[in-house]
């Protein structure tokens, strides 16, 4: 499980009061330079904490490692067997997330297909035709000047040019497959509604601690503004998960 939000102050308390043998103060004083680095460490390990799943915690086993490390205990394993044991760990747990985004993403797309004005391609790409266009409809290698807005299947938002304010360049072939295909279905001026499965989308090519996890289905709201010619010297590794590297005006 998640550790909530109502465990973690409970969890910070038992750890400080057992390891420490001191209360959790309402306030600190961050005067000198060990105050600080100690409260920055602190907050590192609760953010660390908040990310982290598991299935069945034992919180006196962990307070106790805790104890035993910090007090130069002698621990009940060895420290290899300690990375061993958690790289284990939670590789099985990203493992079970990842199989876990991919069955609810099919689950999603094969409901979604049977809605009204859902078009399915052969690729498995799903769109919607909000406004039709008037002008070019654009190859792969055109560049392309469009707006977006994406969310993932539970409607949490994950980029999004519109809410920026500023439209995105970017060469059609180097994005994931489901804009490639989708946008050249489009013509300028139009507005579509995509619904990407992982194969078509990042598939398990993720940044780490983003909120696109592996194996998660898609969807983006997307308005064709222009169809350019690409440049002569085209960007690398453009992806619209990593906004450093689309083009913005």
């Amino acid at each position: 499980m998640k550790i909530t939000n109502f465990l973690l102050p409970v969890f910070a308390f038992a750890i400080i009061t057992t390891s420490c043998g001191q209360k959790v103060p309402s306030k600190v004083n961050l005067k000198a330079e060990i105050d600080t680095v100690s409260y920055c460490l602190g907050v590192d390990i609760g953010n660390s904490l908040k990310t982290a799943k598991f299935e069945n915690l034992n919180y006196d086993a962990f307070i106790k490692g805790i104890d035993d490390s910090f007090t130069d205990k002698k621990t009940a394993l060895s420290e290899d067997t300690v990375k061993i044991l958690i790289q284990k760990y939670f590789t099985s747990i990203r493992n079970k997330a990842i199989e876990k985004n991919l069955t609810d993403g099919r689950a999603f797309l094969e409901e979604n297909k049977k809605r009204e004005g859902v078009i399915t391609t052969a690729s498995g790409l799903q769109y919607e035709i909000i406004t039709e266009g008037t002008g070019k409809s654009p190859l792969a290698t055109n560049l392309v000047k469009c707006h977006y807005h994406g969310t993932l299947i539970d409607g949490t938002v994950f980029d999004s040019s519109v809410e920026r304010g500023e439209p995105a360049e970017f060469v059609l072939n180097r994005v994931i497959p489901g804009w490639t295909e989708g946008l050249q279905l489009m013509k300028e001026g139009a507005k579509y509604k995509f619904y990407i499965p992982t194969e078509l989308g990042y598939g398990t090519r993720v940044r780490p601690g983003g909120k696109i996890e592996a194996n998660m289905a898609l969807i983006f709201e997307v308005e064709l503004l222009e169809v350019k010619e690409a440049p002569a010297e085209e960007p690398k590794d453009l992806s619209l998960n990593q906004k450093r590297t689309i083009k913005t005006k």
